[in-house]
């Protein structure tokens, strides 16, 4: 059975289930699954705690089987908990959890938990996570995206009692929080912490949040990605700088950015040749977030434009290289911002001057 995160407190209080899986990327959404989890087996008198974590090829899936099906000694309840960080049991991982959520089911003193990391199809797919599906409950924790943050920071504000200012001065105080936090909710929760420390319940002007709050951004280049294709200038000008302190390679950074201007031209170019944009974009494999930002910016880019732009990568692949090209800076940094740049105004329906 799946539960959605915002439905499982509702599916705690209703009843507890034997065995739970949570799996997702963003680690404070999955803790707070687990905590949740945990705290209502508690409630029930599980005081007892057994982990395991999952590591190396050697690992004995024995220890863990029996745990799932020895009885409790010391409480009513209690909570076998079940860590594979690389989201690969093994073959024999693979067969231990199939039989212990098979031996779940008609468990009453056992809760199984177990913490997965982002799934792939494929592995959701597998019979050891069907098994775990079909017997327990399993929660999918996806990642707060950028548009999703400031309203994800007002509600995290609201449940301590706070809340920006009204207005204009409250979105523009809710769209800095988010600048300042993007891409490490866990720091964002902290510094949503921090601001009940310093402020007592009720709204927060945009000084006291400017002033309270740091900058704890982290990036990466799939972001930046994002940014590009979504035409968001600002943003990708400060998500560059953050990924060069950060110590980023420019040399993926500049991948990123020409594999977006490639698969944009050869979609364009199927388009040109009588391909609907659909039947384009499947054939060059452009999927989701990406297919939707590709529907979006196509209409807008003509060929001359995108083969420009493809000039302009191989041009400042050279630099990050250290090899300079004229007209160009030859810091690669520099020539990598002004390359995102172009692509980021040419999405946004206002290339740069020259580049079409």
């Amino acid at each position: 059975m799946q539960v959605a995160p915002a439905q499982l407190a509702a599916q705690l209080q209703k009843t507890l289930r034997p065995l739970y899986t949570v799996h997702g990327v963003e680690p404070l959404l999955v803790q707070e699954a687990a905590d949740a989890i945990r705290a209502a087996a508690r409630a029930q008198g599980a005081s007892e705690r057994m982990v395991h974590t999952v590591a190396g090829a050697h690992f004995d899936w024995s220890a863990v089987v029996a745990d799932g099906s020895a009885l409790s000694l010391f409480s009513e309840r209690r909570i076998v908990e079940i860590r594979i960080p690389s989201g690969k049991p093994g073959k024999e991982g693979s067969a231990a959890l199939q039989q212990i959520a098979e031996v779940s089911a008609g468990q009453s003193d056992t809760l199984t938990l177990v913490l997965l990391p982002k799934l792939d199809k494929a592995t959701r797919t597998g019979a050891w996570f069907g098994a775990l599906e079909q017997h327990g409950a399993t929660i999918q924790v996806d990642p707060v995206e950028r548009g999703a943050l400031p309203q994800w920071i007002a509600q995290r504000l609201q449940q301590q009692g706070q809340q920006v200012v009204p207005g204009e001065e409250g979105q523009r105080t809710l769209q800095f929080f988010a600048d300042r936090v993007e891409g490490n909710l866990l720091a964002a929760h902290q510094e949503i912490q921090k601001l009940a420390l310093l402020h007592p319940p009720g709204p927060l002007t945009w000084a006291q949040v400017e002033t309270a709050v740091l900058n704890v951004a982290r990036y990466d280049v799939f972001k930046l990605s994002e940014a590009v294709l979504a035409g968001q200038t600002a943003r990708v000008q400060r998500m560059l700088d953050g990924l060069r302190a950060e110590g980023e390679a420019e040399v993926l950074v500049h991948y990123t950015l020409a594999e977006d201007i490639r698969g944009l031209k050869r979609v364009k170019d199927a388009m040109n040749a009588g391909r609907p944009l659909p039947m384009a974009l499947r054939e060059q494999r452009v999927w989701g977030a990406r297919e939707r930002l590709f529907e979006r910016v196509l209409p807008r880019l003509d060929g001359r434009l995108l083969a420009t732009l493809l000039q302009d990568a191989h041009k400042v692949d050279g630099i990050v290289k250290g090899l300079p090209q004229e007209g160009w800076p030859a810091n690669g940094w520099q020539a990598l911002m002004r390359l995102a740049l172009r692509l980021c105004r040419a999405c946004a329906g206002t290339p740069t001057p020259g580049t079409a």
